[in-house]
Order: structure tokens, then C-alpha cells, then sequence
């Protein structure tokens, strides 16, 4: 590959190029190709803070974006729906339209929370809906949730994706409702990323041990918003790519940077027993997702965010709906 100078044009400089060039390093090689694609407001990215358990971690989380001055476009949950009362629902909702943004709940039955012993010998189908029982489960659980004004669910199963996409098309889910894939289940490859989009995806979860070059052949291949875990919990892989935030931004626009949190206790699913932790975790991520920007702005690469408020992921392709 030919080799190019410290500063590529896109804006961003490089971390440390500059003094090994003095020092006589050859120059890198030629990047991935950038990403021409963007959100409908004209972004290239927005961020997401996850693992919000309830209406307490939220208010932590919402004290310290504040006194940190840290940006959220999406709060996300992964408890579950059915582990909320309709009364905390209700308060995360008012808590996130306060502030403009927007808040995703996961659909909590799940293959790795019920008796089947295959979700604990094959981790992979874990996050996946068993049976009959748990898709409507599933069903039941966007039906309560979109009736107390959540507009944005998370999704582990390719049936239950399915599923909820028809409902949305057919108006039994409101038409503004949004969907997300989990990390638990993240493609790795641009065939698979463009299945979930089609299956109804307004947003996929690749894993973050992919490299900027295999982020940027998804993307190539798909305008859906990828989100990504700059940091990564430990279950995760617990990868921390603080210093690829540029490049994820460059190459995989749109995307969602994620502030996870790794050497963090498990909470899932959340309860008072766990509260302190989960309440601590939140503040946290919150401050990783400051160390985050504060990375991207000493790189020159903080330009493009997207306006507060924004949740459009734009024009994305589905299969037809009669197959």
C-alpha cells in the first residue's frame, strides 16, 4: 500500500504521527476509505450512554452529563422493559424528553433468563427469544412500552426484529418507533449488517473488536447507523479504542459512539440489591464518554456531531413485507 503523510485530509490528525515523522518513521499507510454517508441532519455521529437502569441511574446520568458537559442523543437500558414498573417507564420517558433525547429499552425475555439449558451451553443463542412464548413475550413487551411513550427498543433476535418491523409497518406499533440491535448478537461481516437492516434495523451493534478497514467494507455496503462501544464491557470483550474514535467516526459515519464501561460489576437485570453500583457505573460511563471527546477534540476531529435532539437514521432498505 503506498504509504501517506501524518495529516490524510479528512480533517483528523493522526495520534503521535508528527513526532515519528521528525524521528524518521516511514509515513502510514494508505487508511480505509473514508465514509461519504450521514444522518439525515447532515451528523456523522452521536452518542449513546448504555447500561441505564432506571429512573435513579438515569437522574445520576443526566446530573453528570451536565457537569461534564457531555452530549447524549440515545440512553439506553438492558434489564429489560419487564423489569420496570409502568410508573419508572413513565419517569424515564419524562426524564429523557426533558432533555431531548432519545431513550431505548430493551425486550427483556430472553433465552440466557429462562430454563432452557442451550442458552448457557451455546452463549450465542443466549440473547435470542426460545419458543413461541418468548417472541410474544417479546411482542408484548414493545406493545407496553410504546403505549407509555417509549419509542426506541432494543433488540436480540432476528424473528423478534422481524416481527415488531411488520407491526410497525401495519401501524399496530407507532410508525416513529425505532429499532436497535444488541451487541449480544453484533454482525461481523457487510452481508450479515445488511440483513438486520433489512429485517427492520434503524440501528446495528457491530462488536468492537472489528478493524476500522472491516468497519469501513459494512459500511460501504449499508447507509443503516452502526453503533460501537469505544469502550466495551468486560462480557463484551472489553476492548477500549479511545484512540480509533476518530477513524470510527471517518469510516463508519453515521455511527453512535457508545460510552461503555469495562472492569464494571455485572447488573443485569438491575434491582435495588445492585442499585449503588448501577447508579456509580452510569456516573462513569458519563465521564469515559468526556475522556472520549476530549480525545476527539485534541485530534481536531470533533466537528459533525449531530444537533441535539436528533433520532432519524434516515432512508434504510427492508425486505418486502409479503415474503
Amino acid at each position: 500500500m503506498d504509504p501517506i503523510p501524518a495529516d490524510d485530509g479528512a480533517g483528523a490528525r493522526p495520534p503521535g504521527e508528527h513526532a515519528l515523522l521528525d524521528l524518521g518513521f516511514p509515513a502510514r499507510p494508505r487508511p480505509a476509505p473514508s465514509s461519504a454517508r450521514r444522518f439525515p441532519d447532515g451528523g456523522a455521529w452521536r452518542t449513546e450512554l448504555p447500561s441505564c437502569e432506571g429512573p435513579a441511574v438515569l437522574a445520576a446520568v443526566l446530573e453528570e452529563s451536565e457537569r461534564l458537559a457531555v452530549p447524549l442523543h440515545r440512553i439506553s437500558q438492558g434489564s429489560g422493559v419487564w423489569m420496570l414498573t409502568d410508573a419508572e417507564i413513565g419517569e424515564m420517558v419524562s426524564g429523557c424528553a426533558d432533555r431531548d433525547i432519545e431513550l431505548c429499552l430493551f425486550l427483556g425475555p430472553r433465552g440466557s433468563w429462562e430454563p432452557g439449558a442451550g442458552a448457557r451451553a451455546y452463549p450465542g443463542s443466549g440473547p435470542r427469544a426460545r419458543g413461541r412464548d418468548q417472541l410474544a413475550q417479546c411482542v408484548e413487551d414493545a406493545e407496553r412500552a410504546t403505549a407509555l411513550g417509549v419509542r426506541s427498543l432494543l433488540v436480540a433476535d432476528e424473528g423478534v426484529l422481524w416481527t415488531l418491523h411488520r407491526m410497525r409497518a401495519a401501524g399496530r406499533l407507532p410508525a416513529d418507533t425505532t429499532f436497535k440491535v444488541s451487541a449480544l448478537v453484533g454482525p461481523v461481516n457487510p452481508a450479515s449488517f445488511g440483513v438486520w437492516e433489512r429485517l427492520g434495523a434503524d440501528s446495528v451493534n457491530v462488536p468492537s473488536d472489528l478493524t476500522i478497514a472491516q468497519l469501513a467494507e459494512i459500511r460501504a455496503l449499508s447507509a443503516a447507523p452502526m453503533d460501537f462501544y469505544v469502550e466495551a464491557p468486560d462480557d463484551l470483550g472489553g476492548y477500549v479504542r479511545l484512540y480509533d474514535a476518530a477513524e470510527l467516526i471517518r469510516c463508519g459515519a453515521p455511527i453512535y459512539l457508545k460510552f461503555g464501561l469495562r472492569n464494571a460489576p455485572g447488573i443485569y437485570p438491575v434491582g435495588r440489591h445492585l442499585l449503588t453500583a448501577a447508579v456509580e457505573s452510569g456516573r462513569e460511563r458519563v465521564r469515559r464518554g468526556r475522556l472520549v471527546l476530549d480525545t476527539l477534540d485534541r485530534l481536531g476531529a470533533a466537528d459533525g456531531m449531530s444537533p441535539a435532539g436528533s433520532r432519524d437514521p434516515g432512508p434504510l432498505q427492508r425486505f418486502p413485507l409479503n415474503t
